[in-house]
């Protein structure tokens, strides 16, 4: 199964290759994370398509899986940390981003290893960080081809379509969507929002968009393709409507921050409170 969901990709990484730009050279250090559960039928195919000659590092985080992730990330010789039991997705990359920032990261990429995602398209996810445009890139399914005719569950596709429209309208963008976990950051950006006051579940992903929105940094989105099939993680029915209950209340609260109605910490940058001074150059001034 997994083999023919990968061939079926074969001829949209032709067409996206044909119209690449040449890459960007780069001196930045480019860090890839990779937050696990359960895993291990995937890991490696993930791995083995990350285009090396652009990854400095890559960085797993597993979160108390029951297979054999952590016995194939060895293998691998990942950078690997394991927590001590599940605490969910939020808390998986938050440990990612906390250690990928300690390996002094200069632009970090998730990857799921679910092999949802194609890896080879993180030459386009980072470049426009490394040209300068912008801060955080999105790897949007929703761009190109529909995501429906790839696999995913039309109830999910009106989900989706319908929240980003919300989401556009409170956070003022233009995304085609949101709900991407391929996705990349300047070093600025982690070191800016306060990732570690958010949720540990699903959520996670857009109180961080919240942050970087209230931050005002620069984001942008690149058409990737995905896939779906049984060994690919998938929400179900039932988790995706909690989700979405989520994202609106979320929304609600950003609103009442945004208008000064009701502050919150979470979206604020601890780092944006203050600036430092610069001390004089010609010493302590004495009185007379």
């Amino acid at each position: 199964m997994i083999p023919a969901a990968a061939s079926s990709f074969a001829q949209l990484r032709g067409n996206m290759a044909s119209t690449r730009e040449t890459s960007v050279s780069s001196t930045q250090k480019v860090v890839v994370i990779m937050p696990a559960y359960n895993a291990a039928k995937t890991l490696r195919m993930t791995y083995t398509e990350l285009p090396h000659d652009r990854v400095d590092l890559v960085l797993l985080v597993d979160d108390g899986s029951s297979d054999a992730t952590v016995e194939i990330a060895r293998q691998l010789n990942l950078e690997l940390f394991i927590h001590n039991r599940n605490y969910g997705y939020g808390a998986n990359q938050k440990t990612c981003y906390t250690e990928a920032l300690k390996a002094d990261a200069d632009i970090v990429v998730m990857v799921h290893p679910d092999y949802q995602y194609d890896p080879t398209c993180l030459p386009q996810i980072i470049e426009p960080i490394e040209r300068g445009e912008a801060d955080v890139v999105l790897g949007s399914r929703l761009m190109s081809v529909s995501p429906v005719t790839q696999g995913m569950p039309w109830w999910k596709y009106v989900g989706n379509r319908l929240l980003t429209k919300v989401e556009n309208a409170a956070f003022g963008l233009h995304l085609s969507e949101y709900h991407t976990g391929y996705r990349a950051f300047s070093r600025e950006v982690l070191e800016t929002i306060n990732f570690q006051m958010n949720a540990d579940g699903f959520i996670f992903d857009q109180e961080v968009i919240a942050q970087i929105v209230d931050a005002r940094f620069r984001v942008a989105e690149v058409s990737v393709p995905t896939r779906y099939f049984p060994e690919a993680s998938s929400a179900s029915f039932i988790d995706s409507s909690r989700y979405g209950l989520g994202i609106l209340w979320l929304v609600v609260r950003y609103g009442l921050h945004r208008s000064h109605l009701l502050r919150q910490n979470k979206f604020q940058s601890l780092k944006r409170r203050y600036s430092k001074v610069e001390r004089s150059s010609t010493g302590p001034h004495e009185d007379h």
